[in-house]
C-alpha cells in the first residue's frame, strides 16, 4: 500500500519547490479563476508555518492589507501555485510564528538573515546528505 502511495505522490509532485523556511518573506504566484478566465495573482508575506511532507506539504503565509492581517495556506505541490519566490530570509528561533497575529506595525518585523545558507531549511536533511 505504501509503495502505491509513494508512486502516486511522485507522479503528482512538482519537480522543484524552492528552498524556504519559516520567517522568510516570499511571493506566491497563485492562479485564480474569474468566470472562464484564469490569471496569476501575487500574494506576498511572511511564512508563519510549514506543515505536512511530500506532496501534502503546505505553507501558511501572513501579510497585512490595510492594517488587517490576512493569512492564507498554500499547498506547495498544487497546480494552482505557479511560482514561489523568496524575497528575504529571516532569523527566527521558533517553529511557528503564530505570535505575529497579536502584533501590529514594527513589532511584526523579523531580523533579516544576511549570511549564507548552510543547508536546506524547508526539507529535513539526512546526516549522510549533510556530509556531502
Amino acid at each position: 500500500m505504501n509503495r502505491l502511495l509513494q508512486q502516486l505522490e511522485s507522479e503528482h509532485s512538482k519537480p522543484s519547490v524552492p528552498d524556504f523556511g519559516i520567517g522568510d518573506t516570499v511571493d506566491v504566484h497563485y492562479l485564480i479563476k474569474e468566470g472562464d478566465k484564469e490569471r496569476v495573482q501575487l500574494f506576498s508575506g511572511i511564512v508563519i508555518s510549514l506543515q505536512g511532507s511530500g506532496t501534502r506539504r503546505s505553507a501558511t503565509i501572513r501579510r497585512l492589507v490595510a492594517g488587517e492581517g490576512v493569512e492564507r495556506t498554500f499547498p506547495l505541490h498544487s497546480p494552482r501555485v505557479a511560482d514561489i519566490q523568496v524575497k528575504e530570509r529571516g532569523i527566527i528561533r521558533r517553529a511557528k510564528l503564530f505570535y505575529l497575529r497579536g502584533r501590529e506595525g514594527k513589532a511584526t518585523r523579523i531580523d533579516p538573515n544576511l549570511g549564507a545558507r548552510q543547508y536546506p531549511r524547508s526539507i529535513k536533511v539526512k546526516k549522510a546528505d549533510k556530509a556531502k
